[in-house]
């Protein structure tokens, strides 16, 4: 899966005010995916939010997840699109289950550098035909 994934899904969630953002390689310690993209939201609405934004922007770029979990809840949402695997988190979820820990010996990457990148745009949607001016 390309960088672009990971760079418009933490794009997506830095829109919908998610915070904590981490983003981890894990390829060379994991066979089920090369990325995880961790964050946090203020509340369950906002989780959802997040998961919407993010499923919407991928979706748009003919991306769509394999898996989700958690999304009625919201404590945890899970959006496994293969290569990456997106974390939204309550805050007292990210505490508990601590995945930069369990997955420590990953790489982070810089999330400000990816926020930067103009490749994290969404795409942008089909403008509408031009209709003939009405006098």
């Amino acid at each position: 899966m390309k960088m672009d994934t990971l760079r418009m899904a933490l794009k997506s969630a830095d829109d919908k005010k998610a915070h904590d953002c981490v983003a981890l390689d894990i390829s060379g310690i994991a066979s089920f995916a090369s990325r995880f993209l961790i964050v946090t939201g203020d509340s369950s609405r906002q989780n959802q939010a997040i998961a919407d934004e993010i499923e919407k922007t991928l979706a748009g770029a003919g991306v769509r997840p394999e898996h989700v979990e958690g999304y009625r809840n919201a404590e945890w949402i899970l959006l496994d699109y293969g290569d990456l695997v997106v974390h939204i988190f309550s805050r007292t979820a990210r505490t508990y289950y601590d995945l930069e820990r369990l997955w420590r010996d990953g790489r982070r990457l810089d999330v400000e550098r990816l926020l930067a990148d103009p490749a994290a745009k969404a795409p942008k949607a089909p403008k509408a035909p031009k209709t003939a001016k009405q006098g």
